[in-house]
Formats: structure tokens, sequence, C-alpha cells
């Protein structure tokens, strides 16, 4: 038992704790507090703003409340629905009207009449607080409704003639005319391959990349544009250039995308459909009559570069009246996967305009730039030369002493079959007509440096060279700031690294191979969830693992894939993915969906993982990826693994009502957890295995410690640390949990240390060197692995939420209805905060030393409640006490 305090505004009730549930909760607000009310905001529909395009027939709804009384909670709902916000005054009723739902979790997933393809839907909710007190309705938000079905597709899938070796990248036509006032016009685009659409020479959408890469063979994405505002009454011209993408990859490199089930010459379908104010609806969708006819995208690669002949431009070809003869007509083409469905997620987009910080003149035909920190995304270029002069754009992580561009640690997996296709270099060839500018449309790169060669004499400034940092743009919803710049420096760069591997799926690296590696994925998914709102994301990379999956169960190690990796790199330590991703979601998210979608999979899998580990113990994965110096057995860490997908899948199936599953899984984790304590638990020396930082990390981590040795195990990892020099000895899988199960176990000081440390090894050590981004290796010199901007050693930005801010998930009441606090306070840091945009709101917990004295302040958003870990006073043992939603402040002594 514990000792628990509520705190109700000022007043502190002494509760009992069992078994981590609150009981005899005093639930009334302080007599004589004045009552402000509360409010309804942030409406999302599938975790978007005002979608359009939506193919889910029974919706995801959220909001939260605001409120500045104290300890307010939701205890009941209402939606309302409707297709015209004027239906009251017009004296219809609305579409559907839910009625009061009791219960205090701020979501709803539709349940009403069925829901109609293209129709608009408008809603808005009002909430009910513990008095029984009711918002005020919130302002209208909106949804809008997609294709749902593939019958209800009118074009056809057309692309050129040419094979998939033609190298310049085909354009497409059509002109149409409006001759009815517009109420509104949509555009739904699906493509093999990447697509730019435009509408009387107007790009339409700010997204890149599009649609995001998938198995291409088994599912393909669609967009939806509003192209109400592109139409004008009268001839209108859409335009429609494709790109390759992964669909048909040309370049070549050890994992043979050019070789890949699906390649093609790119195709594309396309509805344009118009609903008139007369209630008339038009659909113009792509068939034969469709003009195509190649330009000046000469050649393009999602993998290395775009090269781009500006003398082969074709002014006005995507507006009306363009002179099309020499154009040839479309062929048809079949679809090329079975499944097309709505892309419903944050897009990516040129998130950062980036200037040069600095360039430097080699001669009149050879400058280096410095974008001044390391990216994922693309440069742009404007200058002026002679007709034919080929410019070059090389772009590298870093720089030769020389100072020109040094590829040799990205470009180590490619394969070129000549000099035409150069790594990460851009070949611009000018028109000679004033000043031109040039950016790649369908790639990407991994870079810090540009360097520009022509083949005649140029002249270039500073701010010739622009960057634009590119990445699925996922909301912010993380913050943190410290005392320590090194600290604050390590966090910029978990970030960077993250968003630079985040293109609508989870990658290692955004230059040498842009894969998914499911390993990298999960370990810095925590450190995404805090940072960024990334379910969109998540939920579709989680479909793409669906598309991947063998009937046996297994997963490949990069998904999406072409083949390659089913045979390399998987295993529990790597493919655990469909298990701990869904989890975590859950955990950030309070839904259920995700665990819900992928549970047959993570079922399959485990049976998979069972049928090849009879005695519990599991000999198959990856392991310990690059580690400082020791290597931990493979069969350790993939157990652990093992262990930890049965558990997530036993409590998955409790709470999706499947008790005979859940008994049956929880059976199978006791007999892994046993064999585990049989083959690696050493009872005289106290540690696991052989002592390991990985090895006692994980096991701490992971939980695969007895309760009564947890403090024999952490003090031996803690030892070991001493003992290693104080430095950390990991590789990826132990980065996750060396940490965490030092923080958690009363060694915070210790895992400071090594967060702070600025000698190799260490996170520092990449900082002091100048590293925006976080590294694949530990030493910066290495002869392999050496890529600059990976996010596998990521979780050291979700260490900085959990332990030194003492936010985390409560499994008991998940999404943060109920936050617990556990906030440590390393005597080497005098300052930290962190905020973190929750479900339910703003939490944010910030701390302030002075000598052995702690100020801290903690932040409750509205409808949730706080378990704040009170740390140890005299002769008072640390404790825990319930805080409601509010603004808290604390002083403590002596620590």
């Amino acid at each position: 038992m514990s000792i628990v305090f509520r705190l109700v505004s000022v007043v502190f009730i002494v509760n009992t704790v069992f078994a981590g549930q609150i009981l005899g909760q005093n639930r009334t607000v302080q007599d004589g507090l004045s009552r402000i009310g509360v409010t309804v905001s942030s409406l999302s529909v599938e975790n978007l703003i005002n979608p359009i395009g939506l193919d889910q027939s029974n919706p995801r709804f959220r909001w939260k409340i605001n409120s500045l009384d104290k300890s307010v909670r939701s205890t009941a709902f209402e939606l309302e629905f409707c297709t015209d916000t004027n239906f009251v005054k017009k004296g219809e009723r609305a579409f559907h009207r839910t009625g009061k739902i009791v219960s205090p979790i701020l979501f709803y997933r539709y349940n009403g009449p069925e829901l109609q393809p293209y129709m608009r839907y408008f809603w808005r909710i009002r909430n009910w607080d513990q008095l029984g007190s009711v918002s005020p309705y919130s302002a209208w938000a909106s949804f809008e409704m997609g294709k749902m079905h593939t019958s209800n597709w009118k074009g056809s899938w057309i692309s050129d003639s040419k094979s998939i070796d033609e190298k310049a990248l085909p354009h497409f036509r059509k002109e149409f005319t409006v001759s009815k006032k517009i109420r509104s016009a949509r555009a739904y685009i699906a493509a093999g391959g990447l697509f730019e659409l435009s509408m009387n020479g107007k790009r339409i959408s700010d997204a890149w990349l599009e649609p995001t890469y998938t198995r291409y063979d088994r599912r393909l994405l669609y967009c939806t544009y509003d192209i109400t505002g592109e139409l004008i009454n009268g001839n209108n011209a859409a335009g429609v250039l494709l790109g390759n993408g992964w669909y048909n990859h040309q370049s070549t490199a050890v994992w043979d995308f050019h070789k890949a089930p699906w390649r093609n010459r790119p195709t594309f379908v396309l509805d344009i459909r118009i609903e008139y104010e007369d209630g008339t609806v038009e659909t113009i969708g792509t068939d034969r009559a469709w003009k195509t006819h190649t330009g000046p995208v000469i050649f393009s690669s999602i993998y290395t570069a775009e090269h781009y002949d500006a003398r082969l431009e074709m002014p006005g070809w995507d507006k009306s009246g363009f002179v099309d003869t020499t154009w040839s007509n479309s062929i048809y083409r079949s679809a090329p996967a079975p499944l097309v469905t709505a892309q419903a997620l944050h897009p990516i987009r040129r998130v950062t305009e980036i200037p040069a910080v600095s360039i430097r003149k080699f001669s009149d035909t050879v400058y280096v730039l410095d974008m001044g920190r390391n990216i994922s995304g693309v440069s742009s270029i404007r200058l002026k030369g002679k007709p034919g002069t080929v410019v070059k754009l090389r772009h590298s992580e870093r720089l030769y002493e020389s100072g020109r561009t040094d590829l040799s640690n990205i470009d180590v997996h490619y394969r070129p079959q000549d000099n035409s296709d150069p790594f990460q270099t851009d070949i611009f060839i000018l028109s000679g007509k004033g000043m031109e500018e040039f950016s790649p449309r369908f790639n990407y790169k991994g870079f810090q440096y540009v360097e520009v060669t022509a083949s005649e004499p140029i002249e270039l400034t500073k701010e010739s060279v622009t960057a634009y940092f590119m990445h699925s743009d996922m909301p912010v919803t993380g913050a943190v700031s410290s005392s320590s710049p090194l600290l604050n420096k390590i966090w910029a760069a978990t970030n960077a690294s993250y968003l630079s591997n985040m293109f609508g799926y989870p990658t290692d690296c955004p230059q040498r191979e842009k894969n998914g590696w499911t390993g990298d994925a999960h370990i810095a998914s925590e450190t995404g969830l805090f940072n960024f709102d990334g379910i969109t994301v998540y939920e579709k990379w989680l479909q793409d693992h669906l598309d991947e999956q063998q009937p046996n169960g297994v997963f490949p190690s990069i998904i999406p894939s072409n083949g390659w990796g089913y045979e390399w790199g998987n295993g529990p330590d790597w493919t655990s993915t469909i298990a701990i991703i869904p989890w975590n979601v859950y955990q950030f998210y309070g839904d259920t969906s995700l665990l819900a979608h992928t549970y047959d999979a993570l079922k399959r899998y485990v049976q998979y993982l069972e049928s090849i580990s009879p005695d519990g113990i599991c000999y198959w994965g990856l392991g310990d990826w690059v580690p400082v110096k020791s290597q931990t057995p493979v069969e350790f860490t993939s157990t652990a693994y093992y262990y930890t997908d049965v558990v997530i899948l036993a409590k998955a199936a409790r709470l999706l009502g499947k008790s005979v599953d859940a008994d049956r899984y929880t059976v199978l984790a006791e007999k892994i957890y046993d064999s585990f304590q049989r083959k690696f638990w050493n009872a005289s020396k106290g540690i696991y295995g052989t002592g390991l930082q990985t090895e006692l990390s994980v096991a701490l981590h992971w939980k695969l410690v007895p309760d009564s040795l947890i403090p024999v195990v952490a003090k031996a990892l803690a030892n070991r640390v001493v003992a290693d020099g104080r430095q950390i000895d990991v590789g990826l899988l132990g980065t996750k949990t060396i940490l965490n199960a030092l923080s958690d176990n009363g060694y915070a000081d210790l895992a400071y240390e090594l967060v702070s440390r600025e000698t190799f090894p260490s996170w520092g050590w990449w900082i002091k060197n100048g590293a925006t981004t976080l590294y694949e290796n530990w030493p910066i010199n290495a002869t392999s692995d050496i890529s600059m901007n990976h996010i596998m050693f990521g979780e050291i930005g979700a260490w900085m939420y959990k332990a030194l801010g003492g936010i985390k998930p409560d499994e008991t009441a998940p999404g943060f209805q109920v936050i617990r606090l556990e906030p440590n306070f390393p005597k080497k840091l005098d300052q930290f905060s962190c905020s973190y945009e929750s479900v339910w709101g703003q939490i944010e917990s910030a701390w302030e030393r002075t000598g052995n004295s702690v100020r801290y302040r903690v932040t409750i958003p509205a409808g949730a409640t706080g378990l704040l870990r009170i740390p140890a006073q005299g002769k008072t043992g640390a404790h825990f006490m319930e805080l409601g939603s509010g603004v808290h402040q604390f002083n403590w002594k002596n620590l």
C-alpha cells in the first residue's frame, strides 16, 4: 500500500491506492470555487482537421475541452451532424444526432446513418462536466467522404506507350469546358508512381511526392484535392506530370528495386468531379483522349536525383489553348493493384526553407554551399548561363579536406551501371533564356552541402541556392528546454533525424537507403509520438505491414518491400513493429483501432515465433546492431522482444474482448518468461547473461526481472556502466533500454551523466563535432555504417519527456487520461521543462533546482488527471498524489 494525496484546488484528500487503482475518490469540486464553464475546441476527424476524401465508413471524432475551473472532468457528450449548417433556420432535421452519451472519453466512432460517397458533412459537439453543466455547442467542423468504393471511379488507368527504360517523364493534358456555375469541384487521383497535378497552369497542392509509397502491386492510395477555386467558367485544362518514384525504379542498388515485381512505366487514374449549383454533376475522367508527351524532366529517380533540360520546356502545356497536335493519345492500362484506397494522412511538404550560410568559390565553374544543417529534402537554384550549359548539383553530408563534397559515407550501396546517374546529383541543362530556376519534383536527398559544377562559367552567390527541409508534415506536439545547451541540441538533432526519416513511412536514412527499416522505427516511435502527431502516418505504415505479411506470419525487415528483407534482417527484435507501434499508439491516443486492425496479423506473427521457439527461447534476429564494443547474443534480445510481443498480444486480446486468446497468450508469456530466467539469470553473480549493459537494461526495461530482483539487477547495471568508464556500451536495441532502465530504477543521475557526456562514445560527442542530426555509428570516422542522419539511436528524445519531465501514459487509462508524473532531478542539471499536446490538451512539466531545493510546476489539461510521484522528504518515503486539471506548484528540499 502507498499513500496518495488527491489535490482538488487547494484541498488535500487522503485516499488509499491498491494495484494502481484509486479508491474512495471524492469527485466533488470544492464548494465556493467560481464556475467559469467548459468550452469545446480542436475538433478532428480521423485525426485530421476538416478532411476531404475519406473512405472510412465509420470515422473517428476527437475534440478537447477547455476550462479554467480546477479539476474539471468530462462525463458525457453529444454530437450533431448535418449536411447544411442552416438546417435549423430551414426547419429541417439534423442528419444525425447521437443523443447524450455518458462517457469520460473525448472520442466517438461514428455509428449513425450510412455516410455517402462525395458528401460533405458538418458536425459539432457539446460536453457535460461532472456537475451536470453542459457546454455551448462547438463551432461547426466538417469532413467529406471520398470514393469509398472502387466502383465509383469513372476514369480509366492510362499511360503513354513507352517502356520502363524510357528516362524522360510523361506529361498528360486534357481540356474541358465549364458552362454552369460551380458549387464545388474535386480532383481524385491515384498513380503507380508519383504525380504532379495542375489546373489551368497552376500546381494545385503544396504536397510533394504524392501519393505516398505503398506495396504497389497490392495497394495504391488516391489523393483528393479541392479545385473549386482553380476552375473558371469557359475553357479549362488539366495537366498531370508522372514521376517514377519507387514504382519504376531505374537506379540500381543492392536492394534490387529495379527488379520489383510491380515495376512498370508510371500510370494514373483521375476523376475531376464537378457539382453545379443546379444540382447536376459532371465527371471528367481519364481516357485515351488525354494527350501525352515527354518533356524537360529527362530522368527522375526517387533514390538518386533528377535531370532537367530547360531547352525542352513546353510553356503553357497545362493551360487551355496549347497546341498539342504533336502529342499522342494515351493508352489504357490495367490497375497496378486490386485495392485503391484514400490517402488519409499528413502529407509530405517542403516544410522549412533554409538559406545557405556560406559559399566557397573554387573557380568560375565550381562552388560549394553550406546549408548549415543536415536535412532531408531538395535544393533549388537560380542562375543565368549560356544555352546548353550543364549544371550539376551534388549533395553531401560532409566534405573532403579540400572542401569538396564527399559522398563516400552514403553511396556505398549504390551500384550504378554507368556514369549517367551520379548519386545525389541533380543535373540542370540551361536554356539560356535569362534567369532560370530548377528544383527536383520527384526526388529527395539527405545533405548539408551542395556542390555546384558547370560546363561553362557561371556566377553564383550565397542566395543562388536554397534548401527545403522535406518530410511528412505532422503537427508539432512536444517541446523541450533546459539549462543545458548540449541537452537542447541533442533534442533538436533527434527531432531533425526523426523528421528527416518520415516520408509517409518511417525510414532509416534519407540518403543511402530511404528504406522503411522496422527496427529503427519501433525504437524511435515514442520519441516521435511525444514530439509530433504521427498517428496518421503510423496507421498507414501498419497497413503496409499487413500488405507485406506472408501467409506464415513473417514480415520483411524493410516495409514497404519489393521482396527484399524476408530472408535477412527480420526477426522479433526488428519486426516487433507489428506489436510495439500499435501498442504505443494506443498508449498515446487511447484508441484501440490500430490494435484491432493489426490484431490478426500480430497473432499470426506470434504463432510463427512460437513454432520456431519450442523451448521459449528465440534465436532469430539481427541483434544489438552497431554496438560500441560488446555484442549481446541474438537469442537474448530476440527472446526479450518475443516476450514483449506476446505480452502485448495478450493485453490486446483482453482489451478487444478475446478472452480465450488472452488466457492462451498469457500462459505463453509466462512460459517465455520462465525460459528466459532459466537460460540467462546468473543467481551467483546477480546478473543476466554476462552482465553487459544491453543485457541488464533489456531485462529491466522489458520487465523480465522479478520484482524482488529489480534492485539487484539495477545496481548491477549501474556498476557495469561505472566499470565501463561511465560511458555507454550498447547498440541499437540497448539505446532503447539503457537510459530508461537506469532512470526508472533509482539511477537517474548516472543516466544523465551518459546523456551529457561530450566524449566518445556518446550523443554529445556527435554534437561536439558539429552534428545537427543523429549518426548511425558512435565513432564519427567509422569506415562503415556512417550515415550522418539516422534515427535508430533516437530513444533519447522520448527519455527526456519520461525521465526528466516524468510524463508517462498510464496503461489503465491510456491516451493520458491519467498522466503519470515521475520526474527525476539530476544534480548536474539546473532547469528542465517540457510540454506535450496530448489528446486531452497540453501537459506541462517544469522544474528548477537551486542548490538542494527543487521548485516543480505541472499543468494538467481539462478532463485529465495527474498522478504525481512526490519525492522522499525526511522520514516520509516517496508517494503519489492525484492532481486534478489546472496548474500545480510544489517546493521540495534535500533533493
